[in-house]
């Protein structure tokens, strides 16, 4: 992503790129599911009905938080952006696809419980379903935010998975991720429910790895054995 939310001309190519990653990685398929970038004073959304292989940077489309807009006509699920962007001050990427695996949980409003331990990666014990709503509906919205409170990350019933992030590759990064997760809890409950790890060892989860997020030690347990570079010989 570009150094700064205001270098619009780059960041309408890194928008562009990581389009076309989410297809080419697999999570997203055709002109299914959209992305959102915060701009300050508004926000930058992939249009409606185009297919990421021919969209050029000049087709994003530049939304404020009113609802109005400039150029094409915007994504059916403005609103979800428009709403996480102005209620999540600590983001500034909505990335929205409908990945296979996170989808067929969606499609049975699974909520992923900490079956293992790299769920805390969306900031919590769980990954939540929100409740269904039409797409491109205010309802939907209003779904998403309570599913995505204190998360980074949430599926939506019947329809596919939200992942946030303070930069684009970050936020791809963990939509490929609830992906992967997804993927496992699927297989893993074709041999029953798994165990599911206790709360008290998810907060050290999630305390490692926000520790780690910014490049502390992993923990403190053997305060005295630091890995660290080795030192040049002489």
């Amino acid at each position: 992503m570009s150094d700064t939310l205001t270098d619009t001309a780059a960041l309408r190519r890194d928008m562009v790129d990581i389009c076309r990653r989410m297809n080419s990685s697999g999570i997203n398929q055709g002109t299914a599911g959209n992305l959102s970038v915060r701009t300050g004073s508004g926000f930058l959304v992939t249009p409606s009905s185009l297919p990421y292989d021919t969209m050029t940077p000049d087709d994003l489309v530049e939304m404020d938080f009113d609802g109005t807009y400039v150029g094409r006509r915007p994504s059916s699920e403005w609103r979800f952006h428009r709403d996480i962007l102005k209620n999540r001050t600590d983001i500034n990427v909505v990335l929205h696809c409908h990945s296979i695996y996170a989808t067929t949980l969606a499609c049975h409003h699974k909520t992923i419980p900490s079956f293992h331990y790299m769920t805390g990666i969306a900031g919590g014990t769980t990954i939540r379903c929100a409740e269904y709503a039409t797409f491109g509906t205010q309802a939907l919205s209003d779904h998403a935010l309570v599913a995505l409170k204190d998360r980074l990350a949430c599926l939506l019933g019947q329809h596919g998975q939200i992942s946030l992030g303070k930069t684009l590759e970050s936020a791809l990064w963990l939509a490929i991720e609830i992906e992967t997760l997804s993927r496992m809890y699927v297989q893993a409950l074709t041999l029953g429910e798994p165990p599911v790890l206790p709360d008290d060892e998810m907060a050290r989860v999630i305390e490692q790895m926000r520790k780690m997020s910014y490049g502390h030690a992993p923990d403190a347990e053997g305060i005295s054995d630091v890995a660290r570079p080795k030192a040049a010989a002489s």
